[in-house]
């Protein structure tokens, strides 16, 4: 098992990459979290099979159609408590 933190910047807000995520890793039985940020940024904890999250964390460089991706910011994390992944409050 392997978790990565990822700070992911553009336009990244109001174009459904939550709920993208939210779907992808859900799809990819990966647990963790995604969120807004209140500078525009979109944050993000997977967690699960390396292949999965390494999968995961490169289409989050595409994102969904209408976003645009100029930056991502990927670092080692350790495994979030719970085996879900969730849609959290904007911090």
């Amino acid at each position: 098992m392997t978790a990565k933190h990822l700070i992911i910047a553009g336009r990244v807000q109001g174009v459904g990459f939550r709920d993208w995520l939210t779907a992808l890793a859900r799809g990819k039985n990966l647990s963790g979290w995604v969120r807004n940020r209140r500078d525009g940024t979109v944050e993000a904890l997977l967690s699960g099979d390396p292949e999965a999250v390494e999968h995961v964390a490169r289409a989050c460089r595409r994102g969904p159609p209408a976003a645009i991706v100029t930056d991502i910011s990927e670092s080692p994390s350790n495994p979030p408590p719970t085996q879900n992944f969730t849609r959290l409050p904007t911090a």
